[in-house]
Order: C-alpha cells, then structure tokens, then sequence
C-alpha cells in the first residue's frame, strides 16, 4: 500500500490507496474519484504502517479494496460507510477533537 501524510494546520492528513489504482479513475453516476500521484503518491509501505498512520491522522482518505478493508477491520471505518465506485473501495476518516 501507498501512504501519503501531510501535517495541516488541522492536524495529520493521511492519504492512503492500493498500488494498483494509483493513477486510475473511477466513477459511478454520482462519483467521480481519480486516484491522482500528487495526492495519494507517497512510500510503498507494510500494512502495519498504514495502521500506524492510520492511527495518529485527524483526517484521512483511503481508496483501493485491501486498505479500504484494513481500515475497516482495524476499527478506523465503520463498513457501512465504505462507498463502492465502480470496481474499487473508497472511505474517508474524520476525527473530531
């Protein structure tokens, strides 16, 4: 997995996708998602390193079925708000302090 982490004046962005759909596109009727270098671009990492991201980010977006999946069985996301678009996974977190 790839993960991107950016301090904001909000807190640790963490952005963090699948190698296989860096670079792709995705759509539905209602979404449109591209999965763009400049944003999701970072270290190929282990999975215990996106959990450690995953667990210090104030926001974080995460596409690609396998993070997406780690995130849920991590307890980061609730499965019931994963979005499905087209053939991949996509879930956003928002931590409120």
């Amino acid at each position: 997995m790839i993960v991107k982490e950016r301090q904001t004046q909000k807190g640790l962005l963490v952005a963090v996708c699948d190698e296989d759909v860096l670079g792709e596109t995705f759509e539905t009727d209602d979404i449109s998602l591209t999965v763009t270098e400049e944003f999701y671009g970072g270290e190929s990492v282990e999975e215990s390193a996106v959990v450690d991201s995953l667990a210090r980010a104030t926001v974080a977006n995460i596409v690609g079925t396998r993070a997406v999946e780690l995130a849920v069985e991590e307890g980061f996301i609730d499965e019931a708000n994963v979005l499905e678009v087209e053939t991949t996974l996509h879930a956003q977190l928002l931590r409120m302090g």
